[in-house]
């Protein structure tokens, strides 16, 4: 019998629609199983939830099976075949149920008239969330691929269902209301002119109008309407509807555009909205004679209370879900402007930014962000660059007029690292035709040359750093012959829980088949330093740097580590698979990986699973002992890439994050050249490739060296590629090789510099 697909299951647009509907968290789980029963064509499909406190499992939507039972009917983790699954978060597939020891039989329930049985676990990471089940009157109606199948759907499923879970446990009566904040202070208002020198941490040019959102939110929270404004229950009910909408279609909108890392991001925000003791307290209220305006200020200000109170991290990270949403709903009350849903034309400032703000940020349409008061992440500045949103961290307040009557018009120079607060029309003009220029290029990819050489005929491959699958359409644009690195880290770093196998599985068939005859490095997770997961344990290192990072953080986490190798496996069947580990420091380190992927290998083959059986695998090397050991691991390794960002960092004791020693941080310092060298003629000696992936791949000064020292690969922002295909056009790798010659002989940083022709 036929049954969907995983790919066709598994759809992300369906899965929004489920929000589109006019049920609270019960109907929208309801929705959740028909759905499943749709389409896997079963009689019976079943949603348990897990509840920590009592370590039991509640049936909590049912399709097939006696509906008295939802919400009352409850099983031990472990006990029958339900709470067998999640216990050993395994499935569990039976021809006839009632034959296996475990089968716990329920009177009433309706379950003998089913054979059938397959069980899948939900989780989130290292957390269980609950067991998702079909049943069916034929025996043995389910074969491996459905197991599959419900597997994907169970993944896609599971951070939605989470939310779900977390909101029905929470506790709502009596919650504490929070305290106004009176301590932050008022944005400064200079009236005039005011140039800011920062950090440019994504490269690019905006223009708008300045919303601080930080102050947005205090400012909507805590200002009643207008006493001239009568507001009715119409209205709210008409907010409501159209903050709904505005979900459902940014939803829609960002799942298209970044389906790897936005997958149901705004399901909190829908699940929360249609809960019964959110929009329904709120009418309660209102309908008490409260208005409108303060009704939702109320109950939000009550939730962010519960939010935060609560011990588990999920939760606690839902409170600008929280905040965001009530922004929304009064901005739509209010009939105000937009501010709270379009951020076209404007250029955000705030204190601080997670990943899944960003992603926000991106959906809502704006030009440009500007961090004020702080530095900035690197996985912060890595994605902003992939969404293509300029980003410059300053350290001053940014002077914004303290009133929504003057706005304040930005030019966001991220190139020079530079914000302009309100600019002359002359200055306005120029950078208007910036950015039109900037646009074009983006558009059409500039005029680069399929291929690059120098003027002597040398080969240098130009490919592209990839974060995001978006970023695939920019690659191709600029016609990058490859992906020379992709960063596997964003998917995880953008979730409150670890991707699943099939999560990831489908993330890395994507970014391959968009390249099919086309090189792809995939690196396995760099965690740790400042690329931190906040849903994962943290170690408390008081040098996370110099931690539990990288190839170290996976593998003391095996389980991780081989989720992600199996995806990687499965995706390259069929086809060259090029796997790299970050910051091998040893043989050891690198031998040790390659066994866990062999043994990963050996795992999916005897499962029958179509993988790549022998991928190539590279090491980056990044720090010195690998320099100092880079012959021997060249012998070893298939390839090497040389990670020139953390290099620098390593090699100079420079923490690149601190900018109080931002200046310490120097690309060209004799020693790092000389790591170059080593590492290029070590490869080259063992007849093995070696790439250059770090910012000095794009480094118009550097690149000479680069292949005067026989690196013929450079790995780099897409964007990047016009020009440094120009340079290299430009040049002759005799020239590059006397230029790499002279700088290696050199012991100064400023004699370098003279050599290079820099100014210091």
């Amino acid at each position: 019998m036929h049954k969907d697909t995983v790919e066709l299951v598994c759809n992300v647009g369906e899965l929004v629609s489920l929000f589109e509907s006019k049920s609270g968290i019960e109907g929208f789980l309801q929705k959740v199983i028909s759905l499943v029963a749709y389409h896997m064509k079963a009689a019976v499909c079943s949603v348990f939830m897990y509840d920590e406190a009592t370590q039991e499992l509640v049936l909590t939507a049912n399709q097939g099976l006696n509906p008295d039972f939802i919400g009352h009917f409850r099983i031990k983790l472990g006990e029958g075949l339900v709470g067998h699954t999640l216990k050993t978060l395994r499935p569990v597939r039976e021809a006839r149920a009632y034959e296996n020891p475990q089968f716990k039989p329920v009177h009433g329930m309706g379950e003998e008239n089913y054979q059938a049985f397959l069980a899948v676990p939900i989780t989130l990471g290292n957390r269980r969330v609950g067991v998702l089940a079909v049943q069916d009157p034929q025996p043995d109606y389910f074969d491996d691929n459905d197991v599959k199948a419900l597997r994907a759907i169970a993944a896609q499923l599971a951070s939605a269902i989470e939310g779900a879970r977390l909101l029905m446990g929470i506790e709502k009566p009596g919650a504490p209301p929070v305290p106004k904040n009176n301590t932050e202070p008022e944005p400064h208002d200079t009236g005039c002119r005011r140039f800011l020198r920062g950090i440019a941490a994504s490269e690019g040019i905006a223009m708008g109008t300045a919303l601080d959102i930080t102050a947005s939110s205090r400012d909507w929270l805590n200002t009643p309407a207008s006493p001239a404004m009568a507001l009715s229950e119409e209205d709210f009910l008409r907010a409501l509807r159209k903050t709904e909408e505005q979900l459902a279609d940014i939803q829609r909108q960002i799942g298209e555009r970044m389906s790897d890392v936005a997958t149901l991001i705004f399901d909190a925000h829908v699940l929360i909205l249609k809960d019964s003791g959110f929009s329904g307290e709120m009418l309660e209220r209102i309908r008490g004679g409260q208005s409108p305006d303060q009704a939702v200020r109320e109950v939000v200000t009550k939730y962010i209370a519960l939010f935060s109170k609560s011990s588990h991290p999920a939760m606690r990270e839902k409170i600008t879900d929280i905040q965001d949403l009530g922004l929304r709903l009064l901005s739509n009350l209010l009939a105000t402007p937009d501010e709270t849903v379009d951020y076209s034309g404007r250029i955000v400032v705030a204190s601080e930014m997670r990943p899944s703000d960003l992603l926000k940020l991106s959906a809502q349409k704006a030009e440009g962000l500007i961090l004020s008061g702080g530095g900035v992440t690197a996985h912060i500045s890595v994605l902003a660059r992939s969404l293509r949103i300029p980003l410059v961290v300053v350290y001053e307040p940014v002077p914004l007029h303290p009133t929504a009557s003057r706005e304040t018009l930005l030019i966001l120079d991220a190139r020079q690292g530079s914000v302009l607060v309100d600019p002359a029309p002359d200055v306005i003009e120029r950078y208007r035709v910036l950015i039109e220029n900037d646009r074009k290029t983006l558009e059409t990819g500039g005029n680069v040359l399929p291929t690059t050489e120098t003027r002597d005929g040398v080969r240098v491959q130009l490919l592209a750093n990839i974060n995001l699958l978006s970023e695939v359409s920019v690659a191709q644009r600029f016609k990058a012959e490859g992906i020379g690195l992709y960063r596997s880290e964003f998917p995880f770093i953008v979730r409150n829980y670890v991707p699943s196998e099939e999560e990831q599985y489908r993330i890395y068939s994507r970014l391959l088949e968009s390249m099919p005859d086309r090189e792809v490095v995939l690196r396995t997770l760099d965690l740790g330093g400042d690329k931190i997961l906040s849903y994962y344990p943290s170690a408390g290192e008081s040098n996370p740097f110099l931690g539990l990072r990288a190839i170290r953080f996976t593998l003391r986490n095996k389980d991780i580590f081989c989720q992600q190798l199996r995806a990687m496996l499965r995706a390259g069947a069929n086809r060259q698979l090029n796997i790299m580990f970050p910051l091998i420091s040893s043989l050891d380190d690198f031998r040790q990986a390659r066994q866990v992927v062999e043994s990963c290998a050996q795992a999916l083959r005897n499962e029958g699973a179509p993988h790549n059986p022998s991928p190539r695998l590279g090491a980056m090397i990044e720090i010195p002992s690998a320099v100092e050991l880079s012959a021997d691991i060249a012998r070893e390794a298939d390839f090497l890439c040389i990670g020139t960002n953390d290099l620098i960092q390593y090699t100079l004791a420079v923490d690149r994050t601190n900018q109080m020693i931002a200046d310490y941080y120097v690309p060209h310092h004799p020693a790092v050249l000389r790591s170059i060298q080593r590492v290029a003629a070590a490869a080259m000696s063992a007849g093995k490739p070696v790439s250059v992936c770090g910012d000095m791949a794009g480094d118009e000064r550097l690149v000479p060296f680069l292949i005067g020292v026989g690196i013929r690969k450079l790995s780099m922002e897409a964007n990047r590629i016009p020009r440094i295909q120009a340079v290299i056009s430009a040049a002759t790798a005799e020239a590059s090789r006397c230029l790499a010659d002279d700088l290696l002989k050199l012991g100064s940083v400023k004699d370098v510099e003279s050599r290079l022709g820099m100014t210091s």
